[in-house]
């Protein structure tokens, strides 16, 4: 319950960032066009800062176990969703691809690194990396498939060139290669320090962005409307505890931190990214920005909860 309750402590700071966010839209102190831009800054600066930097430490045979049984975790659960969100969400339906893409892919970036770091501080961050890594080569992949409805293995290469899958890729080599920034002659300590501060807004630019775009929705109508709804409870409630239950029965061989970290990922709103491709294959790009709305709202009060079932299952 230590956990559901520092959980639920994170969440309601960040609810209070996003309330400024939707404010800072609503006075036109954020436009449209601001948004989007903050969020470019986010996903191609601070965000792979931040990955990258949570390599910045000592390495440690154990916390490589327990990175790669994370990688390894995060594969389970997507191979999970994936056909779980096709039969709750079956082909031909209207908006079935957006709906698929929200309940499969979360927004384990913005939402994820904050109440993990809040969890589990520089460690649990370097953990998640491995479950960002696997949703950046699935959400362009599969991801982008799905929307584009037809095949296109080109989508690979731009997974891989992914901002966070390179911060990734990068840290993982200095973190195992023991390379640290402080360690370069001169400038290493004026450089890391550089680089931690602007890892360091995630968080609250995260949170501005999320309530800019949230306040973009009629949400009054989204919750009036049973599919996202529904697709909201696939999201942040049935698929997270078909996770943990997995998870549950898993060896205590498995890093209890790994397990957990997974579930909070996967319990966590819908993805961005869903509108971006939206938009890019003329789909309801309308429907996708209230999905994402809703569940980041909702997960307000969801995450502590299944946080805390987490802690008592696993």
């Amino acid at each position: 319950m230590d956990n559901a309750k520092i959980i639920g402590l994170r969440v309601l700071i960040m609810s209070v960032i996003l309330v400024v966010g939707a404010i800072a839209y609503k006075t036109k102190i954020i436009s449209k066009d601001g948004t989007k831009q903050l969020s470019s800054v986010e996903l191609n600066i601070v965000n792979p800062l931040l990955i990258f930097m949570s390599y910045q430490t000592e390495f440690d045979s154990e916390r490589l176990h327990g990175l790669m049984w994370t990688f390894m975790l995060s594969i389970i659960s997507f191979a999970v969703v994936i056909p779980l969100a096709n039969l709750l969400k079956r082909k031909g339906r209207e908006n079935f691809s957006v709906e698929r893409f929200s309940c499969i892919y979360s927004n384990c970036g913005f939402m994820g690194i904050p109440l993990i770091s809040a969890l589990f501080g520089s460690d649990g961050v370097l953990y998640l990396t491995a479950y960002i890594t696997v949703f950046n080569l699935l959400v362009f992949t599969h991801g982008y498939m799905m929307m584009k409805e037809e095949t296109d293995f080109s989508a690979f290469i731009k997974a891989v060139k992914s901002p966070t899958v390179v911060a990734t890729l990068i840290g993982l080599v200095c973190y195992v290669a023991n390379l640290k920034l402080y360690r370069i002659p001169v400038a290493g300590n004026v450089i890391s320090e550089s680089f931690q501060f602007i890892a360091d807004m995630n968080t609250p630019l995260a949170m501005l962005i999320a309530g800019a775009t949230a306040a973009q929705s009629s949400l009054l109508r989204s919750v009036c409307d049973w599919k996202i709804i529904t697709t909201t409870l696939y999201k942040l409630v049935l698929l997270p505890i078909v996770i943990i239950l997995i998870m549950s029965v898993l060896p205590d061989a498995v890093p209890e931190m790994s397990k957990t970290i997974v579930c909070i990922a996967c319990a966590c709103p819908a993805a961005t990214t869903g509108t971006m491709f939206a938009l890019l294959f003329d789909k309801n790009a309308q429907r996708c920005s209230e999905i994402f709305a809703i569940t980041t709202i909702f997960s307000m009060a969801t995450l502590p909860l299944i946080t805390a079932l987490a802690s008592m299952m696993i």
